[in-house]
């Protein structure tokens, strides 16, 4: 009977890792990657890919599930590849291949091409590993490689009066590249600065050139450019080297770096050329991927001990109602059975909490309004937070149909709020604030792993003392607390999250120490879900651009691009500050043709509130629109609520951004 049951177990596995493979690829984070991205099994077969491996190899999806991987090698590499898939099976463990040897992949109209393979072991919850792949193209990089050296063959052969036409062409080709191509003496002092490295760090190539290669280096690492030009005397070559950089703004950058050694024509090294790719948004989207795996696979573990925990629960409740029928009230053991009851029940209720996280537990969803469900909480929200600290409920919408538990709504607000009075230790100001939402496609692909449509977001803040980077990234796991022990669980945001993502929903925080924390969730709209007549709401439309000239100031570098993409693409002009003190240098050259001030609040040096503040002093017209992640009522309190401004809250549409700035304009 075990192995029938066995082979039943095995006959529907590889349905299960197929079905497992194609929820993994359905996700936002693997189609975000630029990379072709395959998922085999350990028997050689493709399980699963991304649309960038169709586009990459030319084939359908359909057409590659299910078929072996050799089918995207060339046949007189086969062998090979089957080797070294051997190898990593013998040996699991993430490598990256391609150092030192020739990779090629195998379109289907069969031309090759040279890859570049990252591989990563992965194991499902059922016990059932695979290998994911990533595929890089490099074609281009080898391009440009034996570009260079033809080039650098060229210039040797060539006469004198030869070798500006060459040095021209060279530059031509290093400044078409889409890496930083960077060029420096065996001192460290740079040489030649591309195009590209201008705009990955900021510097222009007059501002370097004579320079330290040490000007890109972090502090926190004052060996490593020493130690890598060393390498470089002896004639090594370092390739997809992973490291830090920092740009003229002082952003870090994560960085692939390929150093390899120049010559002279008596072939003596002097010197050094980097090609350096910024993999920042890819090192995000892996973390971001990794953040959710780990939630994932901490929720599957947490309801497999709840439901083993309550079956063991259940057997010390019965076994304790026994007794108690057998030992009258009021006598000694009475009480020790009490104790037991009273322990058990405090056990069932975090292995409640645990279910509520894994999404396990049993709920009973039906349409409700957020708004009145907000009014009828704050009965229990006011008391609970004390009389230092003021209740506030701000509805912008009149009415937010969600489809959920209102049980386990009311228990999301009220974890939140106990949350929020502890935060608060000298009173405060605690916000409920209500809104819907359509959600674009460019918004869910910057917030993975959403999907666009319209949404219901709730908004919970406070302005106590906020949480720094570190504390923000961990408190959805379960059994974390930053309170004393015996004072905290642990439990509560893990239920709140649990809540949230069986709902359908999304979390995400905004928090730094002492600005407060607002937990903003989005639960999918549930107007359809409603027989009764349809309203009709006001119509989210784009306005017309009034063609007028905007000051952007916004230190998250990757925002404040989007942001103005996404102004221009409507006809604005658009400049841009990445903080105050870069918006203030705009001033001295005049404001005039100025019309809005489009600035975030929360910034480094200079506030928002204080940067608007100087800049309406010199030119009173000036409008002004802010943007945050944190509760508008918060905003308020921080300069802002007697200037003529908007507010604008982060994550926002483009609709809703172009809304704002249309009505800030008149």
């Amino acid at each position: 009977m075990a192995k029938a049951k066995s082979q039943r177990h095995q006959s529907s596995s590889p349905a299960k890792v197929k079905a497992r493979a194609k929820a993994l690829f359905s996700s936002h984070f693997l189609e975000s990657i630029p990379d072709a991205i395959v998922a085999v099994a350990q028997d050689g077969l493709i399980l699963q890919v991304n649309s960038q491996t169709e586009e990459m190899f030319g084939y359908r999806r359909s057409q590659l599930v299910g078929q072996p991987i050799e089918m995207l090698v060339p046949e007189r590499f086969r062998g090979r590849h089957y080797q070294h898939r051997q190898n990593f099976a013998h040996e699991p463990k993430t490598r990256r291949m391609g150092v030192g040897l020739d990779l090629y992949g195998r379109r289907q109209n069969g031309s090759e091409f040279p890859v570049e393979i990252s591989l990563s072991p992965l194991t499902l919850e059922n016990g059932v590993s695979l290998v994911l792949s990533a595929i890089r193209d490099i074609s281009d990089r080898k391009r440009i490689e034996a570009e260079l050296r033809r080039a650098h063959q060229e210039l040797e052969r060539r006469t004198t009066e030869q070798i500006g036409e060459y040095r021209s062409r060279l530059a031509s080709i290093v400044d078409s590249s889409e890496d930083a191509i960077i060029g420096k003496d065996l001192d460290g002092t740079i040489i030649t600065w591309n195009k590209c490295a201008e705009r990955i760090y900021g510097y222009s190539a007059e501002e370097v050139i004579g320079k330290s290669i040490t000007i890109i280096a972090p502090k926190d690492r004052p060996d490593e450019i020493r130690g890598i030009l060393a390498r470089i005397r002896c004639g090594e070559r370092i390739e997809h080297y992973e490291t830090v950089r920092v740009a003229k703004d002082g952003r870090h950058l994560e960085v692939s770096v390929s150093i390899s050694p120049l010559h002279n024509a008596t072939g003596e090294i002097v010197g050094a050329s980097a090609i350096a790719r910024d993999i920042t948004a890819q090192k995000r989207t892996e973390q971001q991927l990794r953040q959710a795996q780990k939630i994932e696979a901490i929720g599957r573990l947490a309801g497999g001990v709840a439901h083993d925990f309550n079956n063991i629960l259940g057997i010390i409740t019965a076994c304790n109602e026994f007794l108690r029928d057998r030992i009258a009230p009021g006598t000694g053991p009475r009480q020790y059975l009490d104790n037991i009851q009273e322990a058990a029940e405090r056990g069932a209720s975090l292995t409640r909490q645990l279910l509520v996280f894994s999404r396990k537990q049993a709920v009973q969803p039906r349409v409700l309004d957020l708004n009145e469900r907000l009014r009828e909480i704050s009965k229990l929200v006011r008391p609970l937070m004390g009389d230092d600290v003021a209740v506030v409920i701000k509805t912008k919408s009149p009415f937010a149909l969600v489809a959920a538990d209102p049980n386990q709504l009311d228990q999301v607000v009220l974890n939140l709020a106990v949350n929020a009075r502890d935060a608060m230790v000298h009173g405060g100001k605690f916000i409920l604030e209500t809104d819907t939402m359509d959600l674009d496609e460019a918004f869910a692909r910057q917030h993975p792993p959403m999907t666009a449509g319209k949404y219901v977001m709730l908004a919970v803040s406070d302005n106590g003392s906020g949480m720094d980077e570190l504390t923000v990234s961990r408190i959805f796991e379960p059994f974390f607390t930053t309170k004393e022990a015996g004072k905290g669980t642990g439990l509560g945001l893990a239920t709140v999250y649990g809540i949230v993502r069986q709902s359908g929903g999304h979390i995400w925080v905004y928090s730094e120490p002492g600005r407060g924390t607002t937990f903003r969730i989005y639960l999918p709209c549930a107007d359809h879900m409603l027989e009764a007549e349809p309203r009709t709401d006001t119509p989210q439309v784009i306005p017309k651009a009034k063609r007028a000239a905007i000051l952007l100031v916004e230190d998250d570098e990757i925002m404040r691009r989007l942001t103005k993409q996404l102004l221009e693409e409507q006809g604005y002009t658009v400049l841009e500050a990445k903080d105050g003190k870069a918006a203030l240098e705009f001033a001295g050259s005049g404001l005039g043709d100025i019309k809005l001030l489009l600035t975030d609040v929360v910034m480094r040096g200079m506030d928002g509130p204080e940067l608007a503040a100087r800049l309406t002093e010199s030119n009173p017209a000036l409008k002004v629109v802010f943007m945050s992640g944190y509760s508008g009522e918060l905003i308020a309190e921080r300069g802002a609520q007697n200037q003529d401004v908007a507010l604008l809250e982060k994550p926002f549409t483009r609709t809703a951004l172009l809304n704002a700035i249309h009505a800030a304009l008149g």
